[in-house]
């Protein structure tokens, strides 16, 4: 891949993605797969007048071993070097960004068990420092290839080839190439997310029902302050920033406890270094009471059980089956992408900006007009080219949205 599209790739993580303000802190979570391109980003930030940057790497066969061989007791405490971290994020709010890499099926055969539960115990002692944090400072995920999740993509090819495929594929997906300005390209891309949204939020929607041969018939309540959102988001300061790169979404959190109906997966969910494959969902007055997966239930039944608001929904979102990364053809057995190829639900946390003037409230305000509140957030993909989803309004009307899997308007 051309050292000028990847500069220009890291460039735009940093000023469209993040947005680094000068004289802000960053700091960089990636995996070990791609290191020049992890300096690069670092350069692109330096340059914007970061103050500091600081990168955290990570590696799964590292934690593969530390969920063996250290204790439940040892997982599920914060030391108080790591306390102190938490309270320097909340002091100074720095910029976050993530470069995903990982192998989708890189934590096979690690504990489950022991994972969850210390996952469960540290959640709490995270929680206090992530509300205060809420709304409040910049975050973008992107993606790099990593040589096993290149191979899983493209099974057929060299580690290198499959590797080369995958950049060209996130490339495309980011609107990055030598030929336009990425930049201009992600402008014009957030101003059509934003005419969508605006069209769906004059609508008065009461809920949303789903349907498709496939068996999904669901129906999701609206809070009646929530709002469609979808590409840039603005903080207080005024700040614009993208957190994900890609996205073609228009998404809403949805009233707790307002669900009624069954849903079914269409592309298989990576979590944690697992694949859930070929899985449906039942609801009932929200919450998600019965389910099966062919592959990796167990995993499934973990994520919806983590805690009390881990069974109900805290988004819906909408995109077009025809949308680039659907047209690609390509499973990426990764949900910054596979989510960004259909209509999709999440599993727990929802989002505190997706309720109207949420600037000027509280997030306890926010999660007491029904913003579901949990410690995971997990997307499973359940759009279709034949699914249809209609808008049933507050003025008694009922206005299509979807049809055949792509936008009715």
């Amino acid at each position: 891949m051309k050292q000028s599209v990847l500069r220009q790739y890291a460039q735009l993580i940093a000023k469209m993605g993040a947005n680094v303000q000068k004289g802000q802190e960053v700091f960089i979570l990636a995996d070990l797969d791609q290191p020049e391109f992890v300096k690069l980003v670092v350069e692109a930030c330096y340059k914007l007048g970061a103050k500091k940057v600081t990168v955290d790497f990570e590696y799964q066969p590292l934690a593969k071993l530390h969920y063996r061989y250290r204790t439940l007791t040892t997982l599920s405490k914060l030391d108080d070097y790591q306390i102190a971290r938490w309270k320097h994020y909340v002091d100074v709010l720095p910029a976050r960004i993530y470069l995903v890499s990982e192998d989708p099926d890189g934590l096979k055969g690690v504990n489950q068990e022991k994972m969850a539960k210390s996952q469960q115990r540290i959640y709490p002692i995270i929680k206090p420092y992530r509300d205060q944090m809420e709304n409040k400072y910049q975050w973008c995920i992107a993606a790099v290839p990593g040589k096993a999740w290149a191979k899983k993509v493209f099974p057929g090819m060299r580690a290198s080839q499959a590797v080369e495929k995958l950049w060209q594929a996130i490339l495309f997906t980011c609107r990055v190439d030598e030929d336009s300005d990425a930049v201009e390209n992600w402008e014009k891309h957030n101003a059509s997310l934003r005419e969508h949204c605006n069209y769906l939020n004059g609508l008065g929607i009461e809920k949303l029902h789903y349907t498709s041969k496939n068996g999904t018939d669901f129906t999701v309540g609206m809070i009646p302050e929530g709002r469609f959102c979808g590409g840039s988001e603005t903080l207080k300061n005024g700040v614009v920033f993208n957190p994900n790169m890609p996205t073609e979404e228009c998404f809403i959190s949805p009233m707790r406890g307002k669900a009624e109906g069954v849903v079914y997966a269409t592309k298989p969910l990576s979590y944690q270094g697992q694949l859930i494959e070929n899985f449906h969902i039942r609801f009932e007055d929200g919450k998600a009471v019965e389910w099966h997966a062919e592959k990796n239930e167990a995993l499934l039944t973990k994520i919806i059980t983590m805690d009390e608001g881990s069974a109900y929904l805290g988004e819906c979102a909408l995109v077009p089956y025809d949308s680039p990364i659907s047209k690609s053809g390509l499973l990426f057995y990764n949900t910054l992408f596979d989510e960004n190829a259909a209509c999709h639900l999440a599993l727990g946390m929802g989002f505190a900006d997706c309720i109207e003037g949420y600037l000027d409230k509280t997030l306890e305000e926010c999660r007491a007009l029904g913003v579901n509140d949990s410690m995971v957030h997990e997307d499973f993909m359940i759009g279709s080219p034949d699914m249809n989803i209609d808008a049933i309004c507050r003025d008694g009307k009922t206005v299509p949205v979807f049809r055949k899997g792509n936008w009715a308007f």
